[in-house]
């Protein structure tokens, strides 16, 4: 490829649709309106030509890369692309010297691949201004992008495409690409609404699923190819999941998994669930989440919440996929119906806080252990009450410190089995206060 090319590609190959299609001007870019549309950021720097360095933050095939070649179109500026994946630092700045006397706009796709020396090295460059950068991204910059650079450029959102938007390309493609209009391809019913409902704001996706359902209906009649919904779902098979287990999605499906059980939804978590599992995730990560949301969320309200993610995860290592699979999601429905209560979650908390805040306090030495006679002669154990000796196995006797005797981490709820304990934990704190504990 030539160091500057003002057109996408290089030599006349056939490309697939999704590379055919990419918007030639401006007006037929699709989508973003919230960055294109009249008196919008993006248009009004267009309009100004002045471009900043910027990071695209987007899910794939919304247009990151056809918006970033437009626009050094639409500038007039010399344009090259190049991936993370592919490329190193060093071929980088052999680019950037080519280019020392001319200013461009290099767009780095993955840019998140860079780990943070590789960064690093594009920061004189766009502090200068030598170069206008376009990093693009899946992953949430925030994360993967040094803060030296997050602050010498311009962080653009850009959505995923509306089912309407997908099948306004899909529609263009059918009436402008040779492959598809040669001859006429036929659409039965509402085909491209069915492609567009399946892809989730993908236009590559889209345009890939369009071109074998093409292909396909030519094949079954190569006079007049008709793409129906038999042929749709011929094409798309089973989807493969965009799931990445060390990226954002991957924190943001076990959230929703995690808030879901506690909102009481099954349904919704069951679906998270399913999410996670046919995308590839471990699933011994999700019953380790659900383990520990039984103590945080389900917690002594329904204290057999615990043993049945325990017992879970031991079925799954027993009996490992496909079937273990149930077995989670047996547990996943048990806990999003179970009674909830965070007390004890935030009674730890109020206790580690002041483990951490305060001096190490002497454990009193009424209940301290006295093995030797040394510890007898010394107190340790001595006036120690034993609560079995007394009615209900209850008796006036500190065990906090002296400072903390007044503390109350522990408040339960009034749910579910906790609401007996409350009942309890009333009834033994009122023995201590009556009997000057």
């Amino acid at each position: 490829m030539e160091l500057f090319t003002s057109e996408h590609g290089g030599p006349k190959a056939k490309k697939p649709l999704a590379d055919r299609m990419r918007p030639r001007r401006l007006d037929e870019f699709v989508g973003q309106g919230h960055l294109l549309g009249e008196g919008k950021f993006l248009k009004i720097l267009l309009d100004k030509k002045e471009i900043p360095s910027m990071i695209f933050w987007g899910p794939s095939g919304v247009g990151k890369t056809s918006l970033g070649w437009l626009m050094g179109k639409y500038l007039s500026l010399p344009f090259v692309s190049l991936s993370a994946v592919s490329i190193g630092i060093k071929e980088v700045k052999e680019i950037i010297q080519k280019a020392k006397f001319q200013k461009m706009i290099l767009f780095i796709d993955e840019f998140h691949r860079f780990n943070k020396l590789q960064q690093d090295t594009f920061l004189p460059h766009v502090e200068s201004g030598e170069i206008t950068l376009i990093g693009a991204t899946t992953e949430n910059p925030s994360f993967e992008i040094i803060a030296p650079l997050l602050s010498r450029m311009k962080v653009l959102t850009l959505s995923p495409l509306t089912e309407e938007e997908v099948v306004t390309i899909l529609a263009r493609a059918l009436r402008e690409d040779r492959e598809l209009s040669a001859p006429p391809t036929v659409i039965a019913g509402d085909g491209l609404r069915e492609i567009a409902s399946l892809v989730t704001g993908d236009a590559r996706k889209a345009l890939n699923l369009l071109e074998v359902s093409h292909t396909m209906a030519v094949q079954k009649d190569p006079a007049r190819p008709v793409i129906d919904h038999e042929t749709v779902q011929e094409a798309y098979q089973k989807r493969v999941l965009v799931y990445d287990k060390k990226g954002e999605m991957h924190y943001d499906l076990i959230s929703a998994l995690h808030k879901s059980m506690r909102g009481s939804d099954p349904d919704a978590a069951l679906y998270w669930l399913a999410r996670m599992i046919e995308a590839g995730e471990d699933p011994l990560y999700i019953a380790r989440r659900m383990t520990r949301f039984a103590s945080e969320d389900v917690g002594n309200a329904d204290p057999q919440a615990l043993p049945i993610a325990i017992a879970a995860m031991q079925a799954f290592n027993f009996l490992g996929p496909p079937e273990g699979h149930l077995a989670l999601a047996q547990a996943c429905i048990y806990l999003s119906l179970a009674e909830k209560s965070n007390a004890s979650y935030v009674a730890y908390n109020k206790a580690v806080a002041d483990v951490r805040s305060l001096p190490e306090y002497p454990v009193p030495l009424h209940i301290r252990n006295a093995p030797t006679g040394l510890m007898k002669d010394l107190g340790y154990g001595r006036d120690y009450l034993y609560p079995h000796d007394y009615d209900e196995a209850m008796v006036a006797q500190a065990y906090l410190p002296e400072p903390l005797q007044e503390r109350r981490y522990y408040q339960p709820e009034s749910r579910g089995y906790e609401a007996k304990l409350r009942e309890f934990l009333a009834k033994a704190r009122k023995v201590r206060e009556d009997r000057g504990a």
